[in-house]
């Protein structure tokens, strides 16, 4: 049982601080003349629930607030999260110098607007739109909101089919793998589509299988949610394939099924590495891909709130879902869920994008990839562990040249920089009172956050550790990881079951375990590893 089941701390401080224990009691409320400098200059606790009557010195909220935040995870060190946490200095500086300018100003702010408009175009070229089309799209609140648009854009355009045929269009159905990141859900859930979840598995490498879907479209089906780089293990879903199935089905049956490519992290990934998606087309390229979405805060380098959603033709965003503002003075045209929201991160996408250019960010993703591949082998030649994805595995049919200058991704299976892994079969059975959220969990203590979590449904008695490679990730910082990811297993495995308990009691309940022996300690190992799976379900790290 937890400790806050018990005692409150904050009566316990209250309390203490009204019988006179502490100066808070004794009229000094801190002035400008004093500003807060540590843990000891303030004496007052800091409001948490109701605003309060008198307000505070900035210098003193500034420092009470900064401190509470270093309780925080290191970004750097966050390896559950694809976004991005580095930015370089003069991009940082024009975010700053625009954070107070609002997105949905477009007359008062024509610059920003323009650069917006810049990137959709690079993005469209970049995704092999066609010379006869007239692309069209917009900056989002991240990639949660791009989906949204580009599945209610089908949905529209499948209702107006339905209606022309005089149709029922009262059950529409969409479908993805249980892979599916959870925005792609909401979209089903909040706009009444049937969400086909399709079941994944080692034979289709945990993401969307076609055979699957050749199976469970038909006449309903708005579209297809194909993601490149699934969530759990980095996988790019065969786009190109499903596209075929798609091809073929309209060919028996008349029905004409979109497809749209959930691109969040992939989009920044796949064009600008040497092994793009191997030998598959993902993009524009097909025609039955009207819309991609990608994450600007992700791979595109931008900070947190940035997505963009991307039409091929301005005919496959349905008329009706676009409005004319008159507002501020202008005529404006809005096809977003979202009104007010900030335009820094347009103009700091816009700034990487010309920085950059095609062989710099080929740059930063080969890095990204060149040392994810460089742990995925640090951590099966241990032999304590084995890769779940596929990144350090050689393409098909190749094999790497021995000079490691010319080693690339293209020598390699395409998919995003991440690091899925899994306790190897003979560690298990050697270890068996071994589990990975021992480690998560003690790598969290090193300040190292890498989650650990069960795979898709059906798929979910195999759990995962996950690491994803961003450009933040130094050589050095690798070495670090790897590392203490060696120490750690290593703790654990001069341990028995019940000294790994005490570990886990101490990091999660912060006190210590109960001393047992012979039938007694059997028994609660098994009844302790039992509860710790309770709960294990599907999740999704983003």
């Amino acid at each position: 049982m937890t400790l806050s089941r018990h005692v409150d701390p904050e009566d316990i401080i209250s309390h203490l601080s009204h019988n006179g224990n502490h100066p808070s009691n004794r009229g000094h409320h801190g002035t400008n003349l004093t500003p807060y400098s540590s843990a000891y200059a303030s004496q007052r606790d800091i409001p948490k629930y109701n605003i309060p009557k008198e307000g505070t010195p900035a210098d003193a909220v500034y420092s009470m607030i900064k401190d509470e935040l270093e309780l925080d995870g290191r970004p750097t060190l966050n390896l559950a999260s694809f976004v991005n946490t580095n930015i370089e200095e003069q991009s940082e500086r024009l975010m700053i110098d625009n954070m107070v300018k609002n997105f949905a100003d477009n007359d008062e702010y024509p610059a920003m607007i323009s650069m917006s408009e810049r990137c959709v175009s690079i993005l469209a070229h970049l995704w092999g739109v066609q010379k006869d089309e007239k692309a069209i799209g917009s900056a989002t609140v991240g990639s949660s909101e791009a989906i949204h648009l580009g599945g209610l854009a089908m949905k529209r355009r499948w209702q107006e089919k339905r209606k022309a045929a005089g149709k029922d269009t009262s059950k529409p159905n969409i479908i993805m793998g249980a892979n599916a990141q959870v925005a792609l859900l909401k979209f089903a859930r909040y706009f009444d589509v049937e969400g086909r979840i399709l079941p994944v598995s080692e034979k289709s490498h945990h993401g969307l299988d076609p055979d699957l879907v050749k199976e469970n479209i038909d006449e309903n089906t708005i579209g297809i949610f194909v993601i490149l780089g699934s969530t759990y293990t980095g996988y790019y879903e065969p786009v190109e394939e499903i596209s075929q199935i798609l091809d073929e089905y309209e060919k028996k049956t008349g029905h004409d099924i979109p497809i749209h490519v959930d691109a969040a992290s992939g989009g920044f990934v796949a064009p600008f590495t040497h092994a793009g998606t191997g030998a598959k087309k993902w993009n524009f390229e097909l025609p039955r891909v009207k819309s991609i979405n990608v994450s600007g805060h992700k791979y595109g380098l931008a900070t947190a709130g940035l997505g963009w959603i991307i039409w091929r033709d301005e005919s496959f965003l349905p008329k009706d879902l676009i409005f004319e503002l008159h507002y501020l003075g202008g005529v404006e045209q809005s096809y977003t869920l979202n009104f007010s929201r900030p335009g820094a991160q347009v103009i700091v996408q816009y700034f990487n994008l010309i920085h950059l250019g095609f062989n710099g960010y080929r740059e930063v993703m080969e890095n990204c990839l060149a040392n994810a591949r460089l742990l995925s082998n640090s951590l099966e030649a241990t032999g304590w562990y084995t890769c779940v994805s596929g990144i350090h595995k050689p393409a098909d049919g190749t094999k790497p040249p021995s000079d490691s200058q010319s080693v690339t991704s293209k020598n390699f299976q395409p998919g995003l920089p991440v690091v899925a892994f899994r306790l190897s079969d003979n560690f298990q059975k050697k270890y068996p009172h071994i589990k990975q959220d021992t480690i998560s969990l003690l790598m969290r203590a090193r300040q190292w956050i890498i989650p650990n979590y069960a795979l898709p449904p059906q798929e979910d008695k195999t759990e995962i550790l996950r690491v994803v490679v961003r450009n933040s990730m130094s050589f050095d910082l690798l070495d670090k990881l790897v590392t203490d990811l060696v120490q750690v297993t290593e703790q654990l495995m001069d341990h028995d079951a019940l000294d790994n308990m005490e570990i886990v009691f101490k990091n999660q309940h912060k006190r210590r375990a109960p001393k047992l022996s012979g039938k007694d300690k059997e028994e609660e190992v098994e009844k302790f590893m039992g509860k710790r799976m309770e709960g294990v379900g599907h999740r999704s790290v983003c």
